[in-house]
């Protein structure tokens, strides 16, 4: 064994220990019980999810999203389990609707115990066909929209020196992936924001998680916007989040990113591809480019792309794919990412 050898066994070796030590122990774990837990971008896929599973834990829940409607039926699904939510129709790209509808929340049920910042929105193209607007509304929604909720609720947390936040980013930001490049460049810009917060505010007595999932089984696709050959990038993106080895579902996602934030995990990364993506991006940085080079010559050509965007539930999908794509379907309907009065929607065999 080499002189490095040994060096770099002895250093592995006092990280675990290091870790052993500064490990919570059972009896420091946070509990959510009575806790005020507001989740952004709540009332579907993930954020739902994780709003059933918190609510089963005897947290009281809030929720806000853009559309009244959504929410509605949001607050139904957990009624349904049970339990109440308060849900506010906002837009978190403004801090001063942000600010009021924090105050909003904690007249109805108390300050804010935990913050969960789900909010985001989804552009998938080719580069050539997306626009400063598109890179604009990505860091609008998926950094400003995160940033305003902290600062709404931070002096709150602050004063009693507690408090959680969950910044829920994406594999996408710590591996930038071709055809979602401004998605990429918002989630990248959360994960740098987060990690900067959990080192100035734990002195504080606040401690702030990364969430970075991989692939899931939420229903996204859906209400995702897509850009240049629309009907070829939807099918891409759609069959890509079905594929049960490469997918995690909702369920599974939202129960690791509830016991990351019980322990106080700075990161969580979910699944495993998504795990092995980050790794041989730090230790391959020239072979991760290759193949993401690779990946990007078999996604759908740029050549005569529309720039104009749609949403995925408008795209034309061709009916061969319906099995492939089954398990995204039933997400989609279990995560509210349906409204049961749309009629038509071929890729849901209505």
């Amino acid at each position: 064994m080499t002189r490095t050898d040994k060096t770099m066994l002895a250093l592995a070796a006092g990280g675990l220990g290091l870790w052993l030590m500064t490990r919570p122990r059972r009896s420091d774990l946070y509990s959510f019980a009575g806790k005020t837990v507001l989740i952004t971008g709540g009332s579907r896929g993930l954020g739902l999810e994780l709003a059933r599973q918190l609510a089963q834990e005897g947290a009281r829940i809030a929720i806000f999203a853009r559309d009244e409607n959504e929410l509605e039926r949001a607050s139904q699904a957990i009624s349904s389990c049970g339990h109440n939510a308060v849900t506010k129709a906002v837009d978190v790209t403004n801090a001063a609707d942000v600010r009021a509808a924090v105050s909003h929340v904690e007249a109805q049920v108390g300050p804010i115990d935990v913050l969960i910042n789900n909010a985001s929105n989804i552009a998938v193209g080719p580069l050539s066909t997306m626009t400063r607007q598109d890179f604009e509304e990505a860091l609008q929604v998926t950094f400003w929209g995160a940033y305003n909720t902290i600062e709404a609720v931070l002096p709150g947390m602050c004063d009693r020196h507690e408090g959680r936040i969950v910044n829920i980013s994406s594999i996408g930001g710590k591996v930038a992936v071709p055809h979602l490049v401004p998605y990429s460049v918002g989630k990248f810009a959360l994960v740098g924001y987060s990690q900067g917060l959990r080192g100035e505010l734990s002195a504080d007595g606040i401690v702030v998680t990364t969430v970075c999932p991989g692939l899931m089984r939420t229903g996204s696709p859906r209400n995702a916007f897509f850009k240049g050959r629309h009907s070829a990038e939807y099918a891409w993106f759609k069959v890509s989040d079905s594929l049960p080895l490469f997918t995690v579902s909702a369920e599974a996602a939202a129960r690791a990113t509830i016991e990351a934030a019980r322990r106080g995990d700075a990161e969580l990364v979910i699944s495993m591809p998504a795990k092995l993506g980050v790794l041989m991006n730090a230790l391959f940085p020239e072979l991760t480019s290759q193949l993401l080079s690779l990946t990007n010559r078999l996604l759908p050509s740029d050549k005569n792309a529309n720039s104009s965007a749609k949403l995925g539930k408008e795209c034309d999908l061709p009916a061969a794919l319906a099995a492939v794509t089954a398990l995204t379907d039933k997400a989609a309907r279990q995560n509210n990412e349906v409204d049961p009065d749309e009629q038509g929607e071929n890729e849901l065999g209505q």
